[in-house]
């Protein structure tokens, strides 16, 4: 099999690149970015390409399968050039199309899309882990998942007009390890937690390592549609903290949401404001379709587990 990456210089294509080249049944990998990512092994090439160009459908021609990682995020750059919100959605929502687009005329047989858990809607009401069929509807201002979600809402119409284009969306939980945003390792380090009453509101991650495994899962299965990736069970942020801290300051949650803008202002630190409103609520997935129907088994299947794979927690 070949294989197209979109995003390959993106964080988790640092993960992903040399286990798609360590796997026999794949042949060849091609790399599309507008930076080179600086990887390079003989069965590898790149082509700094933008998701946006129609080149983007001369290599693939060339592949079996396409991988789409190409996310714009916020406090990144594309190029040369600042990314406002309205780049970062003509790269997100018109280059997400293009590549679908151009991949169903171009004669490819597997799309994955890697979307996220963000794109659902968290509500006071619901205390269970979202399966997939969960309504899609993520955060105001969240720009990254509202791009996300977005793309999967176009998607639901192309795909049914496309059925020759078996497409599989992995939607993973936050994701850590040793190549993810430091920003976001450098949030979770902070002995900082929002104040809530009990029941505590329960979040989950997942390792890079493991959002990889998913992938090569899928990329070799006859699945469609989407699927949640996530740890077995599920923890509360302040638990989590203090796996790392041994004093956790549990802060009113106005006051966090407050300093933590400040910090992303001044600073570019941290993780987009919006992100701290889903600590609201219950955000837990269920997994088990990918459990079931790719084989998944992640390697890291509980939150601690999780952490200290990403060195966000030094102490077993």
């Amino acid at each position: 099999m070949n294989v197209l990456v979109i995003g390959s210089a993106s964080p988790l294509a640092r993960a992903l690149l040399p286990a798609l080249l360590n796997d026999a049944r794949i042949e060849h990998v091609i790399g599309v970015d507008i930076r080179t990512g600086g990887f390079s092994h003989p069965h590898y090439r790149f082509r700094p390409v933008d998701v946006r160009a129609s080149e983007l459908a001369v290599s693939l021609g060339e592949v079996d399968a396409v991988i789409h990682l190409g996310f714009a995020a916020t406090g990144r750059r594309f190029g040369p050039f600042k990314l406002t919100r309205e780049l970062m959605r003509d790269i997100n929502l018109r280059g997400s199309q293009n590549v679908f687009q151009l991949a169903a005329e171009q004669g490819v047989k597997h799309a994955i899309l890697l979307s996220s858990a963000a794109v659902y809607k968290l509500d006071d009401f619901h205390r269970g882990s979202m399966t997939e069929n969960h309504p899609r509807h993520p955060l105001p201002g969240f720009a990254y998942a509202e791009d996300k979600s977005t793309v999967e809402d176009w998607l639901d119409g192309f795909e049914q007009q496309h059925l020759e284009l078996r497409i599989v969306r992995l939607r993973p939980h936050l994701t850590l390890g040793p190549h993810v945003e430091p920003h976001v390792l450098d949030t979770l380090r902070l002995p900082l937690a929002p104040r809530f009453p009990d029941p505590q509101p329960l979040t989950q991650c997942v390792h890079e390592d493991d959002v990889v495994s998913a992938i090569l899962a899928a990329l070799f299965s006859d699945a469609r549609g989407a699927f949640n990736l996530a740890t077995a069970n599920a923890m509360a942020v302040r638990d989590m903290q203090q796996l790392h801290h041994k004093r956790v300051y549990i802060l009113p949650l106005m006051l966090l949401r407050a300093l933590l803008k400040l910090r992303w202002r001044l600073t570019g630190k941290g993780v987009n404001p919006a992100w701290v409103e889903a600590l609201r609520y219950n955000f837990a997935v269920h997994s088990g379709r990918a459990r079931r129907e790719l084989g998944w088994k992640p390697r890291y299947d509980t939150v601690k587990e999780c952490l200290l794979a990403a060195r966000i927690v030094t102490t077993s």
